[in-house]
């Protein structure tokens, strides 16, 4: 056995492990999309292939949050955290390594088994080894590492793809990850809790499949329009709802399971606080997913700064985020979590607000400096706070089911919130250009106009290919003499930023609406609670081992 050491002192050794060893998995769900180009360039990827080394990852991580908290309960969360960076370190190689589009894909998929392994456990380890008191500051400045890695991801990976090599996005993770599994093993309590747990079978299969077929639709939806998956018999609606019936009867079979061991016990799934809770973490991710998304192609397709000066525009956020989450946490542990979560969702949204006012097509990066630090501010007061209200409400055998359920609803508010927010950014912008073409096309000579309208026509207009840098799916059409091509080309981008900025704007409406009716919720809605049981003050009875 370890000598005695000081409670407080082990207490932030783990957080600072665990830290470490889950800042790469969590930064790898944002620092891909800035590699599109090179990977299409490189292995001479389809945009089917592209997508998917991007949504293999997100798909198999989502999929298996529930199934690998559970895990964590029956073979020990220090053994799952430190197989989890074990077989992220492996993959990420094999990423950096991959010759073909269909090796990266393997990879990808292999590396959201690593994540989704690992990103549960570290929530059961702070609540066993942080007293109540202080568990507020502790998960403030780790999930402020969660917001972190998330924003910072696309600017790491701006930087990796402009000067040194795509591959390197991934063999990035290697180091990282080999520091935290050495670091584990020495650092890492290894928990007991003092009974055997068994797996729920057939709840894994039902909360993995149900899972799987929603976040496929989520993901999937808008590449095939909402219809048939690959021009096969199968519809994305009809994946989704097989999906959410498997849920439904996910839920009655947990109902089902009294004096058995569920995957998520009853009292849990019960508590409608903690599914509010879960609804507003899933609205946090919601609105930063598609901040992230129309900031980055309004940065690069509209106002024309590289992928690094992207980047680097959203670090206002990432700053005010790690500073100012440890001492919100700290506060939540003082007064309770109502009053913070009710003013972080508010300055989020004004955050918003200000954000939409700020847009322009002659905004610079130093214009969304404001409006990113609220939305950092705004973030801040609420990854701790909610999490700890959470743990307030369950015994301390029940955080492992409550570690999926928070991750997992993260997980499912951003897969949400890209598919909503692309599909009404996309039917916006096609709207909004159409419009602005056919009253440019008054200014044009008669024999012209048709040649330029036809180019706003085609079905190609969506909002994907704004996402590779051009004006919407509009074109100019073939066979124009070169003058008036000129001249049509330099009409179509003014048409298609001006556009883009209206759409942009109009689509922020739904998270900043969001987000205020998630601040009422919480003034509403949570009430103060005492610790579930006396025990769930302290940290949980431990054993801690050699190894």
């Amino acid at each position: 056995m370890r000598r005695p050491t000081d409670r407080g002192s082990e207490s932030w050794r783990t957080l600072a492990v665990l830290c470490v060893g889950s800042f790469a998995v969590l930064m790898d769900t944002t620092i891909v999309n800035v590699a599109i180009p090179s990977l299409v360039d490189t292995l001479h990827a389809g945009l089917d292939q592209v997508l998917w080394i991007n949504n293999a990852y997100l798909l198999v991580f989502g999929s298996l949050l529930i199934t690998m908290s559970r895990l964590g309960d029956v073979f020990g969360q220090r053994r799952l955290f430190i197989l989890g960076l074990a077989v992220f370190a492996l993959c990420s190689a094999l990423c950096g390594a991959a010759q073909n589009p269909t090796e990266l894909i393997v990879a990808r998929a292999f590396q959201g088994l690593g994540a989704a392994i690992l990103v549960p456990q570290p929530l059961v380890m702070i609540s066993a080894t942080v007293p109540a008191e202080r568990r507020g500051a502790t998960l403030g400045v780790y999930n402020s590492m969660i917001g972190l890695a998330a924003v910072i991801g696309p600017t790491l990976g701006g930087v990796l793809v402009t000067y040194v090599d795509w591959r390197w996005i991934f063999y990035v993770n290697v180091p990282i990850t080999i520091a935290g599994i050495v670091l584990a093993f020495r650092v890492l309590p290894d928990l007991r809790l003092g009974r055997r747990h068994r797996l729920d079978a057939v709840g894994v299969v039902l909360a993995t499949l149900g899972l799987a077929g929603v976040v496929f639709g989520l993901i999937e939806g808008q590449r095939y329009a909402w219809g048939r998956v690959a021009g096969g018999p199968v519809t994305i609606p009809e994946i989704m709802i097989a999906g959410a019936v498997l849920l439904v009867a996910f839920g009655f079979w947990e109902r089902g399971r009294r004096g058995q061991e569920p995957l998520i016990p009853a009292a849990v799934l019960r508590d409608k606080t903690i599914v509010l809770l879960c609804g507003l973490t899933a609205t946090v991710q919601f609105a930063l997913m598609g901040i992230m998304i129309l900031g980055a192609v309004n940065m690069q397709s509209v106002l024309g700064y590289s992928a690094v000066v992207s980047g680097l525009t959203a670090l206002p956020l990432s700053v005010v985020l790690a500073m100012l989450a440890p001492f919100a946490g700290r506060l939540s542990d003082r007064i309770g979590s109502r009053l913070i979560l009710v003013g972080g969702f508010t300055v989020y949204a004004l955050g918003v607000i200000v954000l939409m006012a700020a847009l322009s097509v002659h905004a610079t990066p130093f214009t969304f400096v404001l409006p990113y630090c609220l939305v950092g501010l705004g973030m801040s007061c609420l990854f701790a706070p909610l999490t700890t209200e959470a743990l307030r409400r369950v015994r301390p055998e029940f955080t492992g089911a409550l570690a999926g359920m928070l991750n997992t609803s993260r997980q499912l508010g951003s897969s949400i919130g890209s598919a909503v927010v692309g599909g009404v950014l996309a039917t916006l912008l096609a709207d909004r250009m159409r419009s602005k073409a056919a009253a440019a096309a008054g200014g044009l000579p008669s024999q012209d106009q048709s040649l330029f309208l036809r180019g706003f026509a085609g079905p190609g207009h969506s909002g994907l290919a704004v996402g590779r840098g051009q004006s919407g799916g509009a074109t100019v059409a073939a066979g124009v003499p070169e003058p008036l091509r000129t001249q049509l080309q330099r009409l179509v981008h003014t048409i298609f930023t001006g556009s883009y900025v209206d759409a942009m704007r109009s689509t922020l409406i739904i998270p900043a609406a969001l987000l205020l009716l998630c601040a009422a919720g919480c003034a509403l809605l949570i009430r103060p609670q005492r610790p579930a049981t006396p025990a769930a003050s302290q940290p949980r009875p431990m054993k801690t081992v050699d190894t």
